[in-house]
């Protein structure tokens, strides 16, 4: 990727103002500049995913719905398993991410593969039910993130997966066993991040943690393109639907 490009997506990171009169229309003016560059720049910054696709990828078949899922980029990371899957759902509110998608699934030949312009907290596939759900980075990014994850509760099946890979804070005070961050951290990141409308919750790991049973949970740091002292928190979580849900 040329440094031009770079500059290009950093115009819109750091300094194009965010304009809509919904979250829909802002999501597609935050992205529609950048969409053809988004997955070079964002592979060097939005860590983590590959480990979780893979995974999810290995134990389950059946539906799997990409909450966010932005240019389909992350189903790369499912590998060969993809072809087991029956359906695959990529729902985005940014047309333009959606257009990226059925590119991909042309070059790949995914037949099991569909772009659905939706919202996260509300969109249900045909079948009712699925087996995987995933946010790879769109939490942040979606102001009812508690009413997405309830929603992605409520279309698994029982014994169905989510999973999550996201940037975070740490609670002041976090449960034992998990990681803890400093004012700086706790004060810096969601300040730094909203002004792309990307809010790191410390509440994001505790309300996965009540609402699924923990599988797999990984905190760590990731760094910063053109920042090389700077690194920020993220997580990777897979939990369960557990049948009494």
């Amino acid at each position: 990727m040329s440094f031009l490009n770079d500059l290009k997506v950093l115009y819109h990171l750091l300094l194009r103002p965010v304009r809509g009169k919904d979250h829909a229309q802002r999501m597609e003016n935050f992205y529609a500049g950048q969409a053809e560059h988004y997955d070079d720049f964002r592979k060097r910054l939005l860590q983590g995913r590959q480990e979780v696709y893979e995974r999810l990828g290995q134990s389950h078949q059946g539906t799997w719905v990409d909450f966010g899922g932005g240019t389909g980029a992350n189903l790369e990371f499912i590998g060969p398993a993809i072809s087991k899957f029956e359906n695959i759902y990529v729902v985005d509110l940014a047309e333009s991410l959606l257009g990226v998608v059925q590119k991909r699934v042309s070059k790949n030949g995914w037949g099991n593969v569909q772009a659905v312009a939706a919202d996260a907290t509300r969109w249900s596939p045909p079948s009712g039910q699925v087996d995987v759900v995933t946010f790879s980075y769109s939490l942040t990014m979606i102001p009812d993130w508690f009413g997405a994850i309830e929603n992605a509760l409520r279309i698994l099946r029982p014994g169905g997966s989510i999973g999550v890979i996201d940037f975070y804070v740490a609670r002041k005070y976090p449960a034992q066993g998990l990681a803890k961050h400093g004012w700086f951290n706790r004060t810096f990141w969601p300040v730094w991040f909203s002004g792309d409308n990307v809010f790191p919750s410390a509440d994001h790991l505790p309300f996965l943690e009540q609402h699924f049973k923990r599988q797999w949970l990984v905190e760590k740091r990731a760094k910063v393109p053109y920042m090389p002292l700077v690194r920020t928190p993220y997580y990777q979580f897979i939990g369960t639907k557990t049948s009494s849900d």
